[in-house]
């Protein structure tokens, strides 16, 4: 035989070979794709009916009339209307962004400083469990409990008042310590600061302890290593304790009522209200204009830093 004609044979079998075995491939990564995509239907049946079929709801109801007693389709942006010219409803909305700004802020500051003292401070692993669970105690019972444990503290004739005039630090009981803003944002954090503990301290635990170390042997002081080191590797964990502690609190509703005695509000607590009148349309609008205002928030976060990475 030749053997041009040998080689030209083995090389139209080998080529054979590759194209069956290409073809082969791509028929599996086809089949695996489908597959896939059949796994994660049931999930994804899942969030349409439960999440994104409310949404739309929500978001057609925004768009209907109602009266008195009754509620029905139409398309008008009187709702709408309503919420952006209302100052009440304006001011409502400023209200909860206040609320929602001070509780962020303490939030991260106590999330902050258990999470340090827990991640570098304590070296025992024994003792970081434990005194990690030792802060979710209160969180064993709930929200309203420990909500309401507040009000015979901070009463007038409560334990605080109590304290301060037997120490002689005040000569009348302060009144601003209960049913004021000052209570609805203790009671906040007081709910919310584990949101922002755990995932924080979570991050924390993931530095990488010789980045400090080679740091202290370059000469960096405490307050260089905290802030070009710790604070920008534990960025992912607070804007995730953020996104939890924005989002639970500009929907909250119940804590503003107890803990402000009725004197301030909520958006949470106007569409509470729209809902118990039966004005369904102006509450589907609220909500659709808080979600908005939520998702905003979370968008700002989302950009500054890629959270992707902690999930």
């Amino acid at each position: 035989m030749d053997p041009e004609q040998f080689c030209s044979g083995f090389r139209y079998k080998r080529d054979r070979t590759s194209i069956m075995k290409t073809g082969k491939s791509e028929v599996v990564a086809k089949a695996a794709q489908k597959l896939s995509w059949f796994l994660v239907l049931p999930l994804v049946l899942i969030l349409a009916f439960f999440l994104i079929l409310p949404l739309v709801t929500i978001g057609i109801v925004s768009f209907w009339d109602y009266n008195e007693w009754n509620f029905f389709p139409a398309f008008i942006f009187d709702n709408y209307h309503y919420v952006f010219t209302s100052h009440v409803t304006l001011a409502t909305y400023l209200k909860t962004l206040k609320f929602t700004v001070l509780t962020w802020f303490f939030c991260v500051t106590i999330g902050f400083t258990v999470a340090y003292f827990l991640a570098f401070h304590v070296r025992s692993l024994k003792w970081q469990i434990a005194l990690f669970l030792l802060c979710t105690i209160p969180f064993w019972t709930s929200n309203i409990i420990r909500m309401i444990s507040w009000i015979p503290f901070l009463g007038r004739n409560g334990i605080a008042n109590s304290i301060l005039l037997e120490m002689g630090i005040i000569e009348a009981p302060l009144e601003w310590l209960l049913f004021s803003d000052f209570a609805v944002v203790l009671a906040f954090v007081h709910l919310y600061a584990l949101f922002m503990v755990v995932p924080i301290f979570n991050t924390m635990m993931r530095i990488d302890k010789s980045l400090i170390e080679a740091a202290h042997d370059a000469g960096a002081s405490g307050f260089q290593i905290l802030t070009n080191i710790i604070i920008p590797l534990t960025k992912p964990g607070i804007m995730i304790g953020s996104i939890f502690v924005i989002t639970l609190v500009m929907g909250d509703f119940i804590t503003v009522r107890f803990m402000s005695g009725g004197q301030s509000a909520s958006v949470g607590r106007i569409i509470s209200n729209e809902i118990a009148l039966l004005q369904y349309p102006a509450a589907a609008a609220n909500a659709v204009v808080l979600l908005s205002v939520v998702i905003f928030m979370v968008a700002i976060m989302l950009r500054f830093v890629d959270i992707r990475k902690e999930l």
